[in-house]
């Protein structure tokens, strides 16, 4: 979505022909089905089975989406604003040590707090949520109050959130949760065969969430119209920088509920959680088509986009193809993606 778009304006210039463009999501998403059919193809020849017609592979492409996933949701919008989030992967490691050390049973081998196990479920996800929203509100401060380019202010948070993660239980891995916590990070049958997988179902309701904020709220139309012309945005009105302190809270926020999900699926936490998780949020926010100039973005292109990078990860290891290659590959993906941003801006910019 654009800022014109977000304020209910047409985007044709008065006098001309309104041109009819494809919406962002369906264009993108026929790159997501091409890929997947490529992959399906060369799967018969080479490997002599299906690609996609595999639930266990299925499975894990939206399992491996689910937690970057609910970090690039935030960073979506941050990079709408026409900033950007360094500190998201960081956050998790740090959020992750801090909700374990609440979340450990009672009788636990490294209990990071003595005499305080088996505490109820929502004490670590709270303490996860309200680390990461910290983290995210110090960044907006610092970028909207301090006039800290959001690179350096989100750099910052991320080398110092990565040495709490470190320091706060000495490098040692935490583990050993209560049943009630793990549940976050597993499946429940709900009757039959019928199941729910939570990492998942929580993402999607994310998605859902600040699709719908961004999209029809005042919050979403304040977010596009800042990183479209945040000095026209500030002229109108707008308090942008309560705002952005508002979306960098959200990321930070977002960070710490990936977090939470991480460790409740992996029943243990280690300081180097979340290790560059920021650049596959980042990626999975340009390839879905949102400009890192600002202004431009929607969440569903984000969560294409992320499903875009899982299919390729996902087909590489399928075809036997080096981690080394992929990485390759997935680097020239991820700059084709900012060349066709850049294009697109240098058309916007035509008269």
């Amino acid at each position: 979505m654009s800022a014109n778009e977000a304020a209910g304006r047409s985007p044709a210039a008065p006098g001309r022909l309104a041109r009819r463009r494809i919406p962002q999501e369906i264009s993108i998403l026929v790159v997501l089905i091409g890929i997947s059919l490529v992959f399906e193809l060369m799967g018969w020849p080479l490997k002599g089975q299906s690609f996609l017609l595999n639930l266990d592979r299925l499975s894990i492409i939206f399992l491996q989406t689910s937690v970057v996933g609910i970090i690039a949701v935030g960073v979506a919008q941050t990079i709408i604003t026409g900033g950007v989030d360094l500190s998201s992967g960081s956050v998790v490691g740090a959020t992750a040590m801090i909700a374990a050390s609440f979340a450990q049973v009672a009788t636990a081998r490294s209990l990071v707090y003595h005499g305080l196990g088996d505490l109820p479920f929502f004490v670590p996800v709270a303490a996860g949520l309200l680390a990461g929203l910290f983290a995210g509100v110090v960044n907006g401060v610092l970028i909207a109050y301090a006039s800290v380019p959001p690179f350096i202010a989100t750099l910052g948070m991320m080398v110092s959130a990565r040495g709490f993660a470190i320091w706060y239980t000495n490098g040692s891995p935490v583990s050993t949760f209560t049943p009630a916590f793990r549940v976050i990070g597993s499946s429940t049958r709900l009757f039959g065969d019928l199941s729910i997988n939570w990492p998942i179902a929580i993402f999607l309701a994310v998605a859902l969430i600040f699709h719908i904020a961004m999209c029809y709220t005042r919050y979403g139309k304040f977010t596009y119209a800042i990183g479209s012309n945040m000095q026209a945005a500030r002229v109108s009105g707008i308090d942008v920088r309560r705002h952005l302190v508002k979306v960098y809270g959200i990321a930070g926020l977002l960070s710490g509920l990936a977090a939470v999900v991480m460790i409740a699926r992996g029943d243990s936490a280690q300081s180097g959680m979340g290790l560059g998780y920021e650049l596959q949020a980042i990626a999975a926010v340009v390839i879905g088509g949102t400009s890192l100039s600002g202004g431009v973005g929607r969440i569903t292109s984000t969560v294409i986009g992320l499903l875009i990078l899982s299919v390729v990860q996902s087909g590489f290891t399928f075809l036997g193809v080096q981690a080394s290659l992929q990485q390759i590959v997935l680097g020239a993906i991820i700059v084709t993606a900012v060349v066709i941003d850049q294009y697109r801006r240098n058309r916007r910019r035509k008269p």
